[in-house]
């Protein structure tokens, strides 16, 4: 099999909108995760759920940037 030329590859269509999602569902879930289990939420660990809201939340931001239409690259 030989390898194809640098002209005949062609760019992946992705689903920017569903990977935000994904993203922002998987913030959710580890947030949930660090809230249940004590051990993850106190003593050094007392940072962990903040910075999966914050993950959460700044998907959010991304996910109305995405929606809005100026996360596309197909438009630049």
């Amino acid at each position: 099999m030989t390898d194809p030329e640098p002209d005949e590859l062609l760019p992946v269509k992705v689903d920017v909108l569903r990977v935000v999602e994904v993203g922002i569902a998987l913030w959710v879930v580890a947030l949930i995760v660090t809230l249940v289990i004590p051990s993850l939420h106190s003593g050094d660990r007392d940072w962990w759920p903040w910075t999966c809201a914050t993950g959460a939340g700044l998907g959010a931001l991304g996910w109305a940037y995405v929606r809005r239409g100026r996360g596309n690259a197909s438009a630049a």
